[in-house]
């Protein structure tokens, strides 16, 4: 983590220099929240729609912060205590991120894309650690705020980073790329997600592609080649980097040559005669796809193909994606972090191509962020479910029931239960841990699906 003292900090922000008697304070680590704050912290209160940081510096310096930043809008500075004055927090935290990244010689890969952002840093954080002293964002820290704090996380040996990045509207990859600097940039793959924010595909492909913005010269930058809307748009561009691509497609710089879907994952080889089958302990056919961006960046950095194998074994993944987990005789697909077409699509595929002997149920809840189109997407992914592959589906909210309605012709009343909420979700389930069968659950975040999961658990375990 980052380590300076105050004066040097203030220098790195372009902030008036603290008190004589304070400059020489040693800072270790920043935090942005009191509940979590480490001793020698510098505490960064945020300002939110419903919140003010600045009205628990007190308590932050209680709980053993060395200093803190305050906003010079705000009142009352605490005058008595280690402070520097900004013109606003996030900035400063943001300007602070920026000159420590500059200072560190850690190479840095982003990755950014509607999909497969957090698998794809797992896998890719695995096989660069192989070789390499590897850091990778924490959960799903990908925004405004955990990108500086990522960054400011690293401890100074640290050779390299794998940076998520995430966004809800133009302008906020940009920035991100500028504070990281990647010396790889990654789009995994574009599709509807922020339709609702950005109103058309073509403007999700242009915020995608401002990671470019903050690409190193002569950085490499590797995208999805099967997404058409994505290539058109680097058609028009002028790129002073190296490229990449990987896909299904044959054109593609890395895709695959076969692949063989495993109950624990999927085994597959790929388009270069050095490297052997490699195996990925994560289901579905998307992932070997997710996997192929991860592969091409990790040769980038000089990984063998015998340590990527090693790396693949080792993948941490980030819970709710594709989680598989045993609930008495029934195996569940926790897939329930968010959702929508492209990755709903992707998690009924790995359903489907599940062990044939078993009862396939899927369990979904609504598409968020698609805008106008959510009532026709929802509908037609209902017009898509195979009734050959798929025994049971089971909807939660207004949104999925659209799905369920337009399955109708295709499932059969009797394979269809729609729920309104989640207590009734979980008594419909009562039972399903006793059947031999493979339960999907797939929905937006504030379904909290996975606290059904969590019931079906407690209930397989006697509990």
């Amino acid at each position: 983590m980052i380590t300076r003292t105050l004066g040097q900090i203030a220098e790195m922000i372009g902030s008036p220099q603290p008190a004589e008697s304070y400059r020489k304070i040693r800072v270790q680590g920043v935090s942005i929240d009191t509940r979590s704050i480490q001793e020698g912290n510098l505490f960064i209160p945020i300002i939110g729609d419903r919140f003010n940081g600045h009205k628990f510096v007190r308590d932050a310096f209680s709980q053993g912060a060395a200093a803190v930043l305050w906003d010079r809008n705000e009142p009352d500075p605490p005058v008595d205590l280690p402070f520097l004055l900004v013109d606003d927090t996030v900035a400063a935290m943001q300007s602070l991120a920026r000159a420590y990244r500059q200072q560190l010689p850690v190479r840095i890969v982003g990755i950014t894309g509607s999909n497969g952002k957090t698998s794809t840093k797992d896998m890719l954080a695995a096989l660069l650690a192989t070789r390499y002293k590897t850091e990778k964002t924490f959960g799903n820290l990908n925004n405004h705020l955990g990108v500086p704090l990522t960054l400011l996380k690293l401890e100074e040996d640290t050779e390299m980073a794998v940076v998520e990045m995430g966004m809800s509207g133009l302008g906020e990859i940009y920035q991100l790329s500028s504070i990281a600097k990647p010396d790889v940039a990654i789009i995994t793959n574009v599709s509807e997600v922020h339709l609702g924010d950005l109103k058309t595909r073509e403007r999700i492909v242009q915020a995608k592609l401002e990671i470019l913005c903050g690409l190193r010269k002569n950085g490499l930058f590797i995208y999805n080649g099967d997404n058409p809307r994505l290539t058109n748009q680097l058609d028009e561009l002028t790129l002073e980097f190296e490229t990449a691509s990987f896909g299904s497609n044959l054109q593609n710089t890395l895709y695959p040559t076969q692949y063989q879907m495993e109950e624990t994952g999927i085994r597959f080889s790929i388009n270069d005669e050095e490297c052997p089958p490699l195996s990925v302990p994560l289901l579905g056919r998307h992932q070997m796809i997710n996997a192929l961006s991860a592969i091409a960046a990790a040769r980038y950095f000089g990984v063998t193909y015998e340590q990527i194998q090693q790396g693949f074994l080792a993948v941490e993944a980030t819970g709710m994606r594709n989680e598989l987990i045993r609930a008495g005789q029934c195996l569940i697909i926790n897939d329930a972090y968010k959702s929508n077409p492209t990755s709903l699509r992707a998690a009924l595929d790995t359903l489907y191509s599940m062990d044939p002997n078993k009862r396939k149920i899927a369990v979904l809840g609504g598409m968020v962020e698609l805008g106008e189109e959510s009532d026709s997407m929802h509908s037609e992914i209902g017009e898509q479910l195979d009734p050959g592959r798929l025994d049971a589906l089971y909807t939660i909210g207004d949104s999925a029931a659209r799905i369920a309605q337009s399955a109708r012709s295709r499932l059969g009343d009797s394979r269809i239960t729609v729920c309104s909420e989640k207590n009734e979700l979980i008594e419909q389930l009562k039972g399903k841990v006793n059947e031999d069968c493979v339960i999907l659950f797939k929905g937006s975040r504030g379904w909290h699906l996975e606290e059904v999961v969590e019931s079906l658990i407690r209930e397989a375990s006697g509990l």
